[in-house]
């Protein structure tokens, strides 16, 4: 089943010499379940991509369809609310809201839409995430890689069609980078959720199904996982 579709999507910043082509015409799609990472130097235009996707960057032509629906196609309103019950964002800096604990973090997306909280989901999440005893502390009282898994947790806990993570191990050690690793890895399989992560770590690759490069606003597929 596919859940993203991604048609001739061109993006410029500037004018004249200060002209550039961020997005090159880029056009592919993802299936329900697939695990996606994009690679490509620093202003290759892996962010631009994924901003774009997410709604969060308007491209100056093109479509990205979600679930069959044009997103670009939405007044602003529409959008934002679309991209909030249909697309979980994780960036490299954490986000969070930080005179709210770590519960009150992760069902923050569906309080905003005024939507009651599964307590089975909610306890599920916090079990999956290994956060079931700090649910009360605050961001401050945790670590960088805690903080992340949160951030992962409030990405998740709506459920969405799709996740897209921009470099969500930037700035975490080894093995936290590894459990948040894991994580996007049990919302793709687990959870049947379509993940779409920009890295510049190849190592990290080798969790995904599929892998993108994406070199002076050109998107060319590699394949699977790149040893």
């Amino acid at each position: 089943m596919e859940i993203l579709k991604v048609e001739n999507l061109r993006k410029v910043y500037g004018s004249g010499e200060a002209r550039v082509e961020a997005l090159k015409g880029v056009s592919f799609s993802m299936r329900k379940g697939e695990f996606g990472a994009v690679v490509g130097v620093s202003g290759s235009g892996k962010s631009t991509l994924l901003n774009c996707i997410g709604g969060l960057d308007k491209a100056d032509s093109g479509k990205v369809f979600l679930n069959g629906k044009d997103i670009f196609a939405m007044g602003e309103n529409q959008r934002t609310i679309f991209r909030r019950q249909n697309i979980g964002f994780i960036f490299q800096s954490f986000h969070l809201i930080p005179e709210l604990n770590v519960e009150q973090n992760i069902i923050f997306p569906l309080l905003l839409d005024y939507r009651r909280p599964d307590r089975e989901r909610v306890e599920e999440m916090l079990e999956v995430l290994g956060l079931e005893n700090r649910r009360k502390h605050l961001p401050g009282q945790l670590s960088g890689g805690q903080q992340q898994r949160v951030a992962i947790g409030r990405a998740l806990i709506t459920r969405p069609a799709l996740v897209l993570a921009d470099e969500p191990t930037g700035n975490l050690d080894s093995q936290s980078s590894q459990d948040v690793m894991d994580l996007l890895c049990k919302a793709s399989g687990h959870y049947q959720q379509t993940v779409l992560m920009i890295t510049h770590n190849m190592n990290l690759t080798l969790a995904a199904s599929r892998v993108f490069r994406v070199t002076d606003g050109v998107l060319e597929e590699l394949g699977g996982a790149q040893q």
